[in-house]
């Protein structure tokens, strides 16, 4: 594959002159924020199966917390071009695969969406097209799941068609880091791919571009810079379990260490992980390693730590309603807070969803009040849990802070009783100090 291929040399030129056709597939948390990117110098399909999805964004409406209304009017029918007609992908110079990677129930990777995408696009790929795939999975997807996929249209690999691997480093809620000056890592399946795949993101960013060996090192960076964070959450969530019974302030301690100029960086603990990466990308690399007789003991027991946090914290509520002489069963309980992390409203595995998921197998009455979240779903389909109203607030046994929102700080010192205990699993309220029945997660419950 080290010859390069004739056929590709003019998508180069299409990238200088701005005259590439761009087509994104995946209208979610990653393809909807890329379109906006690309569709500022190239005509950009955004081709989306959801047929939902696809009527909002037609009607100008955004449904991604980074992605405003007006970015999508700004840009509609003039270089972005939403569609779930497959035939709008025909004249695409490069398909960039941007869907989701789940777990399936056994925490083994679900490659469906991919498998699907790359279907899709065998039905309309040419000569001289290329195929890149963002999508965050185990290394080798790219050279021993799309490729074959995609010379099933007849078409060969480096020769007819590019192809490279580009992990997306999406943030949601990230104002500093964005496309724009996130440093992109590409890999291609040879020298050339990787060139003309480094070409067109360097034409929309102004960060660094990476190139890397081939494609599977790109999708090994991604797994990498996530299982960092997994097992340093890991470890501090693992310290919280210990000082929190050594009478001992973890945040504290964190903060004091944090001090130190070099050899340290500092994470924290809290009521599980959440959002799309952190809680699943370790398991794409677990299994990945096992096919190669590996067992990967460092990255599984980390993956649970993270898992059992929400154990945690039912415990604590336990705990804490068993001071006031109550169980679990029939009490009133607030949780605030169901995205995954502060200040946005993705619920993708939210701690704050499993833990209400726990306290209603055990027969508590739940609630959530969450200022960026209307409606959630459990796992089971069939249970929608409403917003709070003002007179939960007043009479729940106990809240529970599993997402740290800023505008907490306001809220509930504003509605919630005084006397209500509250346990706090973000160090939320250690500024605010208006509660005396405050237990903070990862600090002596006295």
């Amino acid at each position: 594959m080290s010859q390069e291929s004739k056929v590709l040399v003019p998508l180069l030129k299409k990238i200088e002159k701005g005259t590439a056709h761009i087509g994104i597939l995946g209208m979610g948390y990653v393809g909807l924020p890329l379109a906006m990117a690309f569709s500022k110098k190239f005509i950009t399909t955004g081709y989306e199966p959801d047929i939902t999805k696809i009527d909002k964004l037609l009607k100008g409406q955004s449904y991604i917390d980074d992605i405003s209304d007006e970015q999508v009017k700004a840009k509609l029918k003039k270089k972005f071009f939403p569609s779930y007609d497959i035939d709008s992908l025909e004249n695409v110079d490069f398909f960039i695969i941007c869907v989701p990677t789940p777990l399936g129930n056994n925490h083994e990777p679900d490659l469906s969406y991919i498998i699907d995408a790359s279907k899709t696009i065998t039905n309309v790929i040419k000569k001289g097209s290329f195929v890149i795939l963002e999508s965050t999975t185990y290394p080798g997807t790219t050279d021993e799941i799309v490729a074959p996929i995609l010379e099933e249209s007849g078409l060969k690999i480096g020769i007819d068609f590019g192809l490279a691997f580009s992990p997306e480093r999406i943030d949601p809620g990230n104002k500093k880091w964005t496309i724009n000056n996130t440093p992109k890592v590409v890999g291609g399946i040879n020298d050339q791919c990787t060139e003309i795949a480094s070409r067109l993101y360097s034409s929309i960013t102004s960060a660094k571009i990476v190139k890397v060996k081939n494609a599977k090192t790109a999708e090994s960076v991604k797994l990498v810079e996530n299982i960092f964070r997994g097992v340093n959450i890991a470890l501090v969530n693992e310290l919280a379990l210990i000082f929190e019974k050594m009478g001992i302030d973890t945040w504290e301690v964190i903060d004091a260490a944090a001090t130190k100029p070099h050899s340290f960086m500092a994470h924290y603990p809290g009521p599980g992980v959440g959002g799309h990466c952190i809680p699943l990308d370790p398991f794409y690399l677990s299994y990945r390693a096992q096919q190669f007789g590996i067992i990967p003991r460092f990255i599984q027991s980390a993956g649970a730590i993270n898992e059992y946090m929400t154990i945690h914290v039912i415990n604590l509520i336990r705990m804490v309603l068993s001071k006031k002489n109550k169980k679990v069963r029939g009490s009133k309980i607030l949780i605030l807070g169901v995205a995954y992390k502060g200040n946005i409203s993705d619920v993708r595995e939210s701690p704050g969803i499993k833990i209400i998921e726990g306290l209603n197998h055990l027969g508590a009455i739940v609630k959530f009040y969450d200022p960026c979240v209307e409606r959630i779903k459990t796992s089971s389909g069939s249970i929608n849990i409403e917003p709070t109203d003002g007179q939960f607030f007043k009479t729940a046994d106990i809240a529970v802070i599993t997402t740290n929102h800023e505008k907490f700080k306001q809220i509930i010192p504003k509605f919630l009783d005084k006397q209500i205990p509250i346990i706090d699993c973000c160090n939320l309220l250690n500024s605010v100090n208006l509660y005396n029945k405050i237990y903070y997660l990862g600090k002596c419950l006295e």
